[in-house]
């Protein structure tokens, strides 16, 4: 009969409860990583609370002061000690954590923050009296009376002196507080109907640091002001409203035109159930949904809202809940995508209006002073008037000198009367100028001007086409309007007819790990409608028969591992789409109007009423615009005339 060896009994680890204060510094390192993850707990708490109001108070970066106060519900004297227990909510009834319909569940904020700051909440229910209860470092005071009106009121101090050590990880005063900030934000954009305010009361200097108050109206009319207050104006000005359902999950929100694009994906906000989440499957879709109407190095901006039954998607992931998992994620990625190239392709040729804004930024002269050194109005180079305007005779003042020469161009003489500078202007140009033809018989009788993208006047460099608008003027580039044209029709040609499929003479087999084969044939079916046909060899490999004939000689094993780094890294995967819409994108560059040719104007026309036809035709396939569109009034004021 075996012993057990007296030394390796004497060195057995013992097993031990934690004790309470143990448990809730665990809890806290969980939950409480920094100050903005203490505000986002107790803006939470004040939102489930029925809040219309909500002020948050910071000092040195939240490190030594979080103050939450709100107009909610409030909280009872009797029930305060319990809130401060572990796992003690009034969000969820029973076990069921499957029915949230709530921000918080877990009844592990609170004592969290009390383990490892100094706590005081302050609240008054309706029909109750007011009262306070204090812990510090994970020890609780008694409950005692307080004077307040209603809501609840929040401190929290010196957050993390129970734990030094953590203090140390944390980032600069100025970090913390715009990470802060950006936690707030998200919390006014998923509740539009809500008012905020932010303070900062550093060094004795109070100042607001956001404010939104509450918006009126519909949902999409409150949460465009929200997002224009939060995001800016132009965000607002170029947004398209998403209105999407697919089997049981609405997705609402507003998402930017490609051509108002951003160098990094940080305009990007994602809401499940009301829940600002940082979920890989759906910036996946993201990205996804404006894959050919943005370069690989420009990012779309967007504010999205899913909503769906709780039974649909579980929140319980992470310890910070800005995870979650949707039961069937095929279902949400496709809802994402679909409802969003829906939105871009109804918004036909229309571009950022932040386009026009830069082309008129570039055309704005530099102020120039006179010989007293004080500023002249912005104005062209031109020959003066006399004294009271008297119109120019003819001959050149005795003092006007011409402007140099602009880089390129031949040197400019003295003129001697406006005949011979006009001449002198025309030398070199590159450009035609076309006739007035508004004559022209259209299907439903409006003159030219009054489409969207207007009448062709003139073409500038065999390239620029000028046109004009009833309000203003258009400057279309041939070349990148035809182009993403071509490209457009080439894809529709594709969806209608598939991708054409070329077979290997001899399959090729490549060798896998066991998880990655079985990922790649879950999207087998996919891959299969771009012409790459992919069946199981055996054991842990696959056997590629058929490759998209449009891709000529492939290095199929080494698609196939990008297809597998993209699926893991993002939960899907536009490799195969990419390579095969990037070929399309070629033949559409080489395919349409080249530059440097010159057009007539009923081919400029027709090329302005296929582009207000064309959906996506306000960018070329690399995301740049198409088109710039600079209003009247706008003219007017380079010129000083308004």
């Amino acid at each position: 009969m075996l012993r057990p060896d007296p030394k390796i009994s004497e060195n057995r680890p013992v097993i031990r409860q934690l004790d309470e204060a143990a448990i809730n510094r665990i809890a806290a390192g969980e939950v409480v990583e920094r100050p903005a993850s203490a505000v986002k707990e107790l803006v939470e708490n004040a939102i489930d609370a029925g809040a219309r109001r909500i002020h948050v108070t910071i000092a040195d970066g939240g490190k030594t002061l979080i103050r939450v106060e709100d107009d909610g519900c409030g909280i009872a004297p009797a029930d305060l000690p319990l809130a401060l227990a572990r796992h003690a909510t009034s969000k969820i009834d029973g076990s069921d954590l499957l029915a949230i319909h709530s921000f918080g569940f877990r009844g592990e904020a609170l004592p969290s923050l009390g383990a490892v700051g100094r706590l005081r909440i302050t609240s008054r229910a309706r029909g109750e009296d007011a009262a306070e209860i204090t812990v510090t470092g994970g020890r609780m005071g008694e409950v005692r009376p307080a004077a307040l009106n209603g809501g609840t009121v929040v401190e929290l101090r010196d957050l993390f002196f129970a734990t030094p050590a953590r203090l140390k990880f944390l980032r600069t005063d100025r970090a913390e507080s715009q990470a802060v900030t950006d936690v707030v934000k998200r919390l006014a954009m998923a509740e539009p109907f809500v008012g905020f305010t932010l303070t900062d009361t550093s060094n004795d200097n109070t100042r607001t640091v956001f404010r939104a108050d509450a918006e009126n109206g519909d949902l999409f009319d409150a949460l465009h002001q929200r997002l224009a207050n939060i995001l800016g104006r132009e965000f607002a000005e170029n947004a398209l409203k998403i209105d999407a359902t697919r089997e049981g999950l609405h997705m609402t929100g507003y998402a930017a035109l490609p051509t108002y694009s951003r160098g990094a994906a940080v305009a990007q906000y994602l809401f499940v159930n009301g829940r600002p989440v940082r979920d890989k499957l759906l910036t996946g879709a993201l990205r996804a949904a404006y894959f050919d109407v943005l370069s690989r190095d420009r990012h779309p901006a967007a504010a999205l809202f899913l909503e769906c039954d709780p039974q649909l998607v579980d929140v319980n992931v992470h310890p910070a809940k800005s995870e979650v998992r949707f039961r069937d994620p095929g279902l949400a990625r496709g809802l994402v995508v679909s409802g969003l190239r829906h939105a871009l392709a109804e918004a036909g040729h229309r571009a950022s209006s932040t386009v026009g804004g830069a082309t008129l930024g570039a055309f704005r002269p530099e102020p120039t002073t006179d010989h007293t050194g004080s500023a002249r109005i912005y104005q062209m180079d031109r020959p003066s008037l006399g004294a009271r305007g008297a119109s120019y005779s003819g001959q050149a003042p005795a003092d006007w000198t011409p402007a140099p020469p602009y880089p390129g161009h031949a040197p400019v003489e003295r003129p001697q009367a406006m005949a011979e500078a006009s001449a002198l202007f025309e030398t070199g140009a590159s450009a035609r100028v076309e006739p007035v033809i508004e004559d022209v018989p259209q299907t439903d009788h409006r003159p030219l001007t009054a489409y969207p993208l207007g009448a062709a006047r003139a073409q500038v460099h065999e390239n620029y086409i000028i046109a004009q608008t009833e309000t203003g003027m258009i400057i279309v580039d041939q070349h990148a309007a035809h182009e993403r044209l071509v490209y457009e029709k080439l894809k529709a040609q594709m969806a209608e007819t598939g991708v054409a499929a070329q077979a290997l003479l001899i399959p090729e087999i490549v060798e896998l790990s066991s998880g990655d084969c079985a990922r790649l044939m879950e999207v087998a079916e996919d891959l299969a409608r771009f012409g790459l046909t992919v069946e199981p060899f055996g054991g842990d490999a696959i056997a590629v028969r058929e490759t998209p004939a449009i891709l000529g000689r492939v290095d199929c094993k080494a698609m196939i591992l990008d297809i597998l780094d993209e699926l893991e890294d993002q939960g899907d995967s536009q490799t195969l789409q990419a390579r095969i819409e990037a070929i399309l994108s070629r033949v559409a560059c080489h395919g349409s109007i080249r530059s440097g040719r010159r057009m007539q104007a009923e081919e400029m026309n027709a090329l302005l009423r296929e582009m207000e036809a064309t959906p996506l035709s306000g960018q070329c396939n690399h995301g740049r615009p198409t088109y710039v569109e600079l209003k009247l009034s706008d003219i007017e004021r380079l010129f000083g005339r308004s």
